[in-house]
């Protein structure tokens, strides 16, 4: 009985403990979600709502920003497909990675690096990648 009663307890904590983290996994979903969307409707000033500090002070306005997307990271401006991949702790921060498909069929994956600011999720850097991989 002892030993039913240990793994029960360990198995309450460890669903307690995740609760956490899927919330905080969707929260940031939500976030990068919502910025790629804006990137799709040209809406760059909603967009450069989600970036983070650092980000606002190197481009210094959203027409910039957008400059920058646009010219830089078009699989992002204009993804075919969006697939969330998983969340990972490096080096102290949350990096989420995101299967991007762009309008060629090529894949991509991008890593966006978050960080909580005034208790919401902002991205602080996004880095990309071609991906091996024929498909997500």
């Amino acid at each position: 009985m002892r030993i039913f009663t240990f793994f029960a307890t360990l198995a309450a904590v460890g669903i307690l403990w995740m609760a956490p983290v899927k919330a905080q996994n969707s929260d940031i979903e939500a976030v990068i979600g919502a910025q790629i969307d804006s990137f799709l409707k040209d809406d760059f000033e909603t967009a450069f709502t989600f970036a983070a500090p650092n980000i606002k002070q190197m481009f210094r306005t959203a027409e910039r920003f957008g400059v920058m997307v646009r010219q830089g990271y078009p699989m992002v401006h204009r993804p075919a497909e969006v697939i969330f991949n998983e969340l990972r702790e490096e080096d102290g921060a949350l990096q989420q990675y995101v299967s991007i498909m762009d309008r060629q069929g090529q894949y991509y994956i991008a890593r966006y690096s978050m960080a909580q600011v005034d208790g919401r999720w902002q991205i602080t850097g996004v880095s990309i990648e071609k991906s091996p991989a024929v498909g997500a």
